[in-house]
Parts: C-alpha cells; sequence; structure tokens
C-alpha cells in the first residue's frame, strides 16, 4: 500500500484568490477528474427511500470514445475532437500531437488568423521568453567582457590592476534586464504589419489535422478500468477486444524478431516493458495522481495532484523493475532499463536535475514475479497484475544549510 497519496488541500489562506479569473475558469473547464460523469437525479420521495435501502437513482455518463492503435509510434491516436478534448479535460489523458500538452492547434491558427498575430499562445510565449532569456544572457557576457577589456586598458595605460566586476551598474542583471528598444520596435512594426495585412479573401480553411496521443498504458487504463475507450484496428478498422489488446501492447513493447512468431502467446514474458510500466500507472493513477511523462525532467512519469493547468508536478518517479528469481534476468531477452544496479553518480545527477525543479524524486521498485512460481498462462489476461507489487523510495538530496532541525 502506498504512503503518497495527494494532497487536495489548498495552502494558505489566500489561495483561491491568487489564480483570479484563470483559477475560476479551470475549476469549470477541468471540474471531472476521469471521462465517466455520475448523474445524480434532483431529490425525490422515492430516491429517499432506495437511499434507506443502499440503493442510488445516480446515472454513469460514459463518453464511449474511440481510438486507432498505431505500431509505430506505439501509442492510441484519438483523432475524433469531441473525444479528445473529453480526455483532455477529463483526467488530462494523452498530448496533442502538435502541442505541448492540450490539442489546441486549431484553436491556436484560428486565432492568430482572428486576431492577425496580436494575441500569443502559450507556446508563442514560452518562445519569446527563451528568446529573452538567450539575449539577456548574451548582454551580460558582452557587458562582462565590456568590463574586463576597460580593466586590461587601465592596466596597460595606468598600471593599476583592477578585478573586473561581475555585478554593478554596468552588469545588467535579471532584475533590471530589459529587452533592447531596437529589437521591440522590430516586433511590434511585424506585428502592425500582420494585422494590418489581415487574412486573405482566398485563403483555404483551417482543416484540424491534430490528434491526441495516448501512451499504451493510458489506453489500457481507459478501456479496460474505464470502459470508455474502444480501440480500432489499424489495418481492419474493427473494434478490438480486450484479449487482442492486451496481447497487441505486450507485443508493440518487445523488439521486432525475424520471423515472427506465429503464435502470440508464445511473446509473453513477465518482464515486458508494458507490464511494468502499466502496474505503475495504475498504482498511481488509482491513488487519485495524475500520471504524466517524466522524459522532459530524466524520469519516467510526474505527478500531479489535480492536472499540469493547476500547479507543477511535485513527484518525480523512476522505474525500477526488480526480479524475484535473479535467474530469469539471466536468461531473459529483454534488457530492462534500470534493471541493473546503477550507479551513484547517476542517482545524483537525476536527482540534482529534479532538486533544480523542486521535485522529490522516487525510486519506485516493481517486483517480477519468478516463473518458478507462476505459470505463464497468467500473462494471458489482466489479472496477471496481481503478482506484481510496487514499493516506493523516497531520495531528497541533503542540504546542510536547510536541514540542520
Amino acid at each position: 500500500m502506498s504512503l503518497i497519496t495527494p494532497n487536495t488541500r489548498a495552502r494558505g489562506g489566500g489561495g483561491a484568490q491568487k489564480g483570479g479569473v484563470r483559477r475560476y475558469e479551470h475549476n469549470k473547464i477541468y471540474a471531472h477528474p476521469l471521462p465517466l460523469l455520475f448523474v445524480e437525479p434532483p431529490p425525490s420521495r422515492i430516491g429517499s427511500v432506495l437511499g434507506l435501502l443502499g440503493l442510488s437513482l445516480t446515472r454513469i455518463e460514459n463518453p464511449h470514445c474511440e481510438g486507432v492503435f498505431d505500431p509505430t509510434t506505439r501509442s492510441v491516436w484519438v483523432t475524433r475532437p469531441d473525444d479528445a478534448l473529453i480526455l483532455w479535460r477529463r483526467g488530462f489523458f494523452g498530448k496533442g500531437d502538435l502541442s505541448r500538452s492540450e490539442p489546441s492547434w486549431l484553436a491556436r491558427q484560428t486565432n492568430i488568423r482572428a486576431s492577425g498575430g496580436k494575441q500569443l499562445t502559450s507556446e508563442e510565449v514560452t518562445a519569446r521568453r527563451r528568446a529573452e532569456r538567450r539575449q539577456f544572457k548574451l548582454d551580460r557576457a558582452a557587458a562582462i567582457a565590456a568590463v574586463a577589456e576597460e580593466a586590461e586598458e587601465i592596466f596597460a595605460t595606468e598600471g593599476r590592476v583592477i578585478a573586473p566586476a561581475l555585478s554593478g551598474p554596468a552588469i545588467p542583471s535579471a532584475a533590471t534586464w530589459r529587452p533592447s528598444q531596437s529589437a521591440a520596435a522590430a516586433e511590434a512594426e511585424a506585428a502592425e504589419d500582420e494585422g494590418r495585412d489581415g487574412p486573405l479573401e482566398d485563403e483555404a480553411p483551417l482543416v484540424d489535422v491534430e490528434h491526441l496521443q495516448l501512451t499504451l498504458q493510458e489506453a489500457f487504463f481507459l478501456l479496460w478500468n474505464l470502459d470508455c475507450l474502444t480501440v480500432l484496428d489499424p489495418q481492419q478498422t474493427h473494434a478490438m477486444s480486450l484479449k487482442e489488446i492486451w496481447l497487441t501492447f505486450q507485443s508493440a513493447e518487445l523488439p521486432p524478431t525475424i520471423p515472427a512468431p506465429p503464435n502470440p502467446f508464445d511473446t509473453l514474458q513477465f518482464d515486458n516493458p508494458f507490464l511494468i510500466n502499466y502496474a505503475v500507472y495504475h498504482h498511481y493513477r488509482s491513488l487519485g495522481w495524475v500520471v504524466k511523462s517524466g522524459i522532459k525532467f530524466c524520469v519516467d512519469y510526474l505527478l500531479y495532484k489535480r492536472g499540469p493547468v493547476f500547479t507543477h508536478a511535485e513527484l518525480a518517479l523512476v522505474v525500477c523493475p526488480v526480479y524475484e528469481d535473479p535467474a530469469d534476468q539471466q536468461s531473459s531477452s529483454i534488457a530492462l532499463q534500470n534493471a541493473t544496479p546503477f550507479t551513484w553518480s547517476w542517482l545524483s545527477t537525476i536527482n540534482r536535475v529534479n532538486s533544480q525543479v523542486q521535485k522529490t524524486l522516487i525510486l519506485v521498485y516493481v517486483t517480477i514475479p519468478a516463473r518458478s512460481r507462476v505459470p505463464l498462462d497468467v500473462l494471458r489476461s489482466p489479472a496477471c497484475l496481481g503478482h506484481y507489487s510496487v514499493r516506493e523510495v523516497i531520495v531528497r538530496r541533503f542540504i546542510p544549510a536547510r536541514m540542520r532541525d
């Protein structure tokens, strides 16, 4: 049983007022944590009587979304915009293939055409901030070089030794630096030109070419636990059964073999990467966390309390498979990541990266059942997940100035 559970209480007394209108809108848009909706009927006498008997008239609304399995990217593509919007807003499942997270490509392009490029999207704001940060570093380096050159001239002419200053009025800082007026004027002039031109009359209408991309773990959680996703075969375009999906997702994570085995059951293995990663994903999703990919911070998963639009992730997970029987690892054809003991330099590197972004590193150990104890036939159904166990080890960087108490 995990001791890590999301804390839903707000920090501080004025937490609800900090977000303002944006926080209020987010609370309305992302009010449902799962795609399933539980609709309660209005209060009535019949409902009160049924409540005394332990019964309820609550109705479950299932969106029944649809996706297509893509073996090349090992993911499930949700191409219908309505389904993609539901899965993202009700649980933050998936990622837009043309966006950072939410599938908003069509909205961004429509906004650019309507406003002439004056209103910036979140991606454009991020690009501008990165460009300004890059320019700030260049200006600071140029100012430091100028101060050093001035010190060398004083030494050459007057013979005085002056240590070049790394701070002061001549050296820009992050608090005082502003973009140059010429760059700002050029950017404003370009924006005016774009707004003046406006959209062309013969401009082709926008077509939404973006899709929501679900990982195999997300897709299987939606179709097996919530029954709100139908996965279609990419070639025959028919709905795949649970057994077909279970075997296909396991085969997708294995390296290709030539010739391919005639029987898909011959490829079943306890150390399949899909099984190990899904055990971790299912474990934390069941505890109420929003689980997203952590490749940006060199980890496997990130845990959010409510979702990416509310707060940053507080926990970073590294999945560490552990064989119950060491002989299984030696005879296995799969080289699992982090299955062998890693070096302290690797652990220190990962921990330092996540400490800098204020994330707590957690090593998640998944115990792989031994073949001598559990037969391979249990891998034919998801019931085999009951033989896997998940343990957590929290790693924190020791900082003497902060941890003296």
